[in-house]
């Protein structure tokens, strides 16, 4: 075995061998430690990869032993496959395609289950009507919660990519507010007609918006609507066992089931 070298990828240091990195010629590594392409180093003479340090552990452990091993609860997919596609190491590029449909597989049958809870809020803000001029004012609002939980990780994600919060003037994916793989609470409110933006901010209240369609939800059956709109595309149906589709406006939980 060759001598052991050290690697700081994004800051994360690795000890291997130059046989190790380069065990796969036509890969990004082999080219970097046959020479071909040059190679940085850091203030401590250890070569420098300015990539993900948490992910090259898997990469590292595939040159070693030609297996791709990833932990149950792993939840990085999208970053390791930019990873490996950084690398080019083709076997493991194919191991990855493999464990993505193996993965989607074990995927397939899938429940989700969603709790709907509202409530009426008054909130209390000022109103400019003229310079140095104020009147206070107040409203009610509708406030919305929805805890969701699913077996199916993917459909999270893909929730996650169709709903946004509205906040500060921002829109922001929910995929940030998962709780877990399986769980995720949204919690936001109904646009109230003459409250300024600002107050939104001040209050600390989200609103909820679909996109592409940049369409709001200011109410529980939009909401519904939508979800059942991308839950059906991904292939869930309603659980018979529980109620039917127009009597969902009427319940509190909602049950969908997916069988492929």
């Amino acid at each position: 075995m060759s001598e052991p070298i050290t690697l700081n990828v994004g800051g994360k240091l690795y000890t291997t061998s130059l046989s190790t990195l380069t065990s796969f010629p036509d890969s990004m590594l082999g080219a970097m430690f046959s020479g071909k392409i040059p190679t940085k180093k850091d203030s401590q003479g250890n070569c420098f990869i300015d990539r993900d340090g948490k992910i090259f552990r898997y990469i590292l452990n595939f040159l070693r032993t030609s297996h791709l091993d990833l932990p149950e609860d792993f939840q990085e997919m999208g970053l390791l496959r930019r990873e490996v596609d950084f690398y080019q190491i083709q076997p493991l590029i194919e191991a990855l395609q493999e464990k993505e449909v193996e993965l989607s597989k074990a995927e397939k049958n899938a429940m989700l289950n969603i709790t709907l809870d509202q409530k009426t809020q008054t909130v209390h803000f000022t109103v400019r009507e003229a310079p140095q001029i104020y009147s206070l004012s107040s409203s009610n609002m509708e406030v919305f919660s929805a805890h969701i939980f699913s077996t199916s990780c993917l459909f999270l994600k893909l929730l996650g990519s169709k709903l946004y919060y509205c906040f500060n003037g921002n829109l922001s994916s929910i995929s940030s507010y998962l709780q877990d793989p399986n769980h995720l609470t949204l919690d936001w409110v109904a646009s109230v007609e003459g409250l300024p933006e600002e107050e939104y901010t001040r209050h600390n209240l989200k609103r909820l918006w679909v996109v592409p369609d940049n369409k709001q939800i200011n109410s529980f059956q939009v909401f519904v609507e939508e979800v059942l709109k991308i839950a059906m595309s991904d292939g869930f149906c309603i659980d018979s066992s529980h109620p039917h589709t127009s009597d969902f406006m009427n319940n509190k939980i909602i049950r969908l089931i997916r069988y492929k």
